[in-house]
């Protein structure tokens, strides 16, 4: 077996990096998207089995940690930044066969990403309560927010440093080793929130705090992990003394890439809390469908992920090589089998949905909710997966700023502008909220098409 089939290798030399010119075939896209679908599929599960767990102590439980998650994504930010940067810059060096830029760069990457992180959570975690209760929920759901929203921010440094490590991967091509990490942390997650939420193996049961505590001891084990597998030479790229030494310059080409796509996440992590705070007028069983209906997207979008992490690789690499027009095939090839995958997704969870929602709760306010979110979920898979696609695309080419515009015309524009109309002008049902999000992919992937065809993002330089 060689070094492309199998990245991450527990014996032998260290295996070469792939560089140059890189095929688009559909076998070469699969190959580089399924262990990212494999990893984010894992995630979701423990999010899933999360909620599952969370769900046996009632409503507000569900809502305090889908509350708490909202304001996690926020803080979460500062992984988009340097991450998207890196997978960018170490595509293209890898592209053009500069394997000791593409190490230098992931090197830069790890400690801006845990210094950024290490700074932001402290505000978090001394103004809990007031960030818990700004999202407009009961008392109750603030106080056990707010306990888990502690903990779990414990997580974000550790969480961070293996975002960058697996972007820096995922750009040479590797896309299995993130997956490694990403099962040890998942299955340690899960165990982990059994034993502190419910209180087994002689632990206390902490409830919803558990699950904030379960969180950060796990991402902390798969940071040791992954910087372990680095540092051991047995991987594309490795991580030397050297590398950690501060270069401004390389600091400054990933920040300056990965700038607009954290303001991106930043504004979709606010707009998300304007939508929740319209939810919110619907009532607590209202919310609770809307948190979980985030769960189901979460699964429902794997494919987009894997698809959109392939086209970043792609594109950044054939652009580094010096060959564009394939760069722009590799993407539209990547977003079309997107397209078929969650299409497919798409109608297994429209005929399911009453299903899906009985199998969270069976309160049947919030099964009615989630049902008819599941239905508009069902009808955006075609454009979300035009739009997680493209979008990988044109970052991995370092164009960040235009799909930082999308959000503004398609997330504020037409979700929440559609959101505004129906609950505060129009007085509509919670369906016509939910049927906000067809209208905001619908644009987002016509914005992103339009873009991707032009062909402006290929004269980039990272």
């Amino acid at each position: 077996m060689d070094a492309e089939s199998s990245p991450l290798l527990l014996t032998g030399d260290r295996p070469a990096p792939r560089t140059g010119a890189i095929g688009h075939s559909r076998s070469v896209i699969w190959s580089l998207a399924w262990p990212v679908i494999i990893t984010m599929l894992s995630e979701s599960l423990v999010g899933l089995v999360d909620m599952l767990f969370v769900a046996r102590l009632g409503a507000p439980s569900v809502a305090a940690v889908g509350t708490g998650a909202q304001i996690l994504g926020g803080v979460s930010v500062t992984m988009t930044a340097v991450g998207t940067g890196t997978l960018a810059l170490v595509a293209r060096a890898i592209g053009a066969a500069r394997l000791a830029e593409a190490e230098r760069v992931l090197g830069q990457s790890i400690l801006v990403a845990a210094g950024l992180a290490s700074l932001v959570i402290i505000p978090v975690i001394a103004f809990a309560h007031p960030l818990v209760a700004a999202f407009g929920v009961e008392p109750q759901v603030v106080e056990l927010g707010a306990g888990f929203l502690r903990l779990v921010m414990l997580s974000i440094p550790a969480s961070s440093v293996i975002f960058v490590v697996a972007s820096g991967l995922r750009g040479a091509g590797d896309t299995r080793t993130p997956l490694v990490v990403g099962l040890t942390v998942n299955a340690l997650n899960v165990l982990g929130n059994w034993v502190f939420i419910f209180g087994k193996l002689g632990m206390p049961a902490l409830g919803v705090r558990g699950s904030g505590l379960a969180t950060a001891l796990a991402f902390s084990t798969g940071m040791a992990l992954a910087l372990f597998l680095l540092a051991s030479g047995r991987l594309r790229l490795r991580i030397a003394w050297r590398d950690l030494s501060l270069h401004g310059e390389t600091i400054r080409r990933v920040l300056q890439i990965g700038y607009p796509a954290a303001a991106e996440q930043l504004l979709m992590q606010f707009g998300f809390f304007l939508y929740l705070l319209f939810a919110a007028r619907y009532g607590t069983d209202a919310v609770a469908a809307y948190f979980i209906g985030v769960r189901i997207l979460a699964l429902s979008f794997l494919p987009g992920f894997g698809f959109a992490a392939a086209a970043s690789a792609l594109v950044g690499q054939n652009l580094g090589a010096g060959q564009p027009k394939r760069a722009q095939s590799a993407g539209w090839h990547a977003t079309w089998m997107s397209v078929a995958l969650m299409s497919t997704t798409g109608v297994v969870i429209f005929v399911f949905a009453e299903h899906i929602a009985h199998f969270f709760v069976d309160t049947p306010a919030v099964v009615a909710g989630t049902v008819s979110f599941i239905h508009m979920l069902a009808a955006s898979q075609p454009f979300m997966a035009m739009d997680f696609t493209i979008g990988g695309a044109l970052r991995g080419a370092g164009d960040t700023r235009f799909p930082l515009l999308t959000v503004l015309i398609a997330f504020y524009g037409c979700r929440l502008g559609m959101s505004f109309l129906t609950v505060s002008v129009l007085h509509l049902g919670l369906a016509w909220l939910w049927a906000a999000l067809i209208g905001d992919y619908i644009a987002r992937a016509s914005l992103k098409a339009w873009r991707f065809r032009r062909g402006d993002w290929q004269a980039i330089s990272v």
